[in-house]
């Protein structure tokens, strides 16, 4: 019997370079997967469009987002179309996750001593603790003072952050480039900023192993 899809969902993004490192992603989670059928699809931006595909593929279906907090696309747009498509589960989002912390860390110059920690930001009150037990991890992992800051929708924002920390890097937990980057490069003003978790270059492994589990992890 053929095990269920795996339908791979990120936000989707204009930015022709992010959109290839999110294909690349799947691309390599496809090849550790290879008895899975493993497709792409897209919230916003990029064809297709989840809503659409996933009623359109044949059995149990398991829809892993390429999100790093839950949110409003977690719980309304994946959740929603669970509701109505049967024999479909949803995986939990990338972060808060260990190996995501060892990602960014692979990314911050060597002895960086502050450092603010940049999120796209939500509205939707879950993706706070995400956002927090995410920079707790990085904590964590280096020898730094790590500080929250948003993109969008929560307080403080980049700039304000960097006000109160001027010497910091900004690392970006962004899974790739697209506008929140842009954002962030724009409001670093010139300080040094470390690349999304993925860069256009080979795939972290960790996030590879992360995308896997998230998927067996549904099944169980």
């Amino acid at each position: 019997m053929p095990r269920p899809v795996l339908l791979a969902v990120s936000h989707g993004t204009a930015n022709t370079h992010g959109a290839a490192a999110i294909a690349a992603l799947v691309a390599r989670v496809r090849e550790a997967l290879p008895d899975v059928d493993v497709r792409e699809a897209f919230v916003d931006v990029q064809q297709p469009d989840a809503a659409v595909l996933a009623p359109t593929i044949d059995g149990p279906l398991v829809i892993v987002p390429l999100l790093l907090s839950s949110g409003f696309h977690v719980h309304h747009d994946l959740h929603g179309i669970a509701k109505t498509r049967p024999q479909t589960r949803i995986a939990d989002p990338l972060g808060p996750d260990p190996r995501l912390a060892e990602v960014l860390a692979d990314r911050l110059p060597e002895g960086a001593e502050s450092v603010v920690l940049a999120v796209a930001g939500s509205r939707d009150p879950r993706s706070l603790a995400d956002a927090e037990g995410m920079a707790k991890l990085l904590r964590a992992r280096i020898p730094a003072s790590v500080e929250l800051a948003y993109l969008a929708a929560r307080q403080p924002d980049l700039p304000t952050a960097l006000k109160r920390h001027p010497e910091a890097v900004v690392s970006t937990y962004l899974l790739a480039h697209g506008y929140f980057f842009d954002l962030a490069s724009r409001q670093a003003g010139g300080r040094e900023i470390s690349a999304p978790l993925l860069d256009g270059g080979p795939v972290p492994q960790p996030l590879v192993d992360l995308v896997v589990e998230r998927y067996e992890r549904a099944l169980l």
